[in-house]
């Protein structure tokens, strides 16, 4: 019997199974799960200035970096290629003197957005709770 490739792929995307060793979401799982990775995302998506719906921005690179305190200069790069390549950022290149790069969402890396910003929300509602069990947990193991 032979299949289209339209039925080939949805079979494996009915397959894609993050528990299993080499299902290829698990890449994305650990990309997605990368600290910077949230932050470029909740930043594109206009959420830096507290904005709360799911708008996208266009951010230069300096703008990021600026932005994104602690991020080094070789972090920033690699990080917003890998999500140009992914699929979730567009790169615009304007010939200026100098030259301007600006960063943005496509519409995949909008449909993040709640799942980055509850995430980031989150981390930032709790941190006194997770603070304070890593402070129980190290008094406990204390020699």
């Amino acid at each position: 019997m032979v299949t289209t490739k339209a039925a080939q792929r949805a079979q494996a995307k009915a397959e894609y199974n993050a528990f299993f060793a080499t299902c290829p979401s698990r890449q994305l799982l650990d990309r997605l799960s990368n600290k910077w990775v949230v932050l470029v995302l909740c930043a594109l998506g206009d959420e830096a200035d507290g904005g709360d719906g799911p708008r996208s921005r266009t951010m230069r690179y300096s703008e990021l970096a600026r932005l994104l305190a602690g991020v080094s200069q070789k972090m920033l790069p690699q990080t917003l290629r890998s999500l140009e390549a992914d699929g979730l950022v567009t790169r615009t290149v304007t010939p200026t003197v100098p030259v301007t790069v600006e960063y943005a969402l496509t519409e995949l890396g909008g449909s993040l957005l709640d799942l980055t910003r509850g995430l980031r929300l989150w981390a930032q509602d709790h941190m006194d709770e997770v603070l304070a069990h890593r402070s129980a947990v190290s008094a406990s193991t204390a020699p």
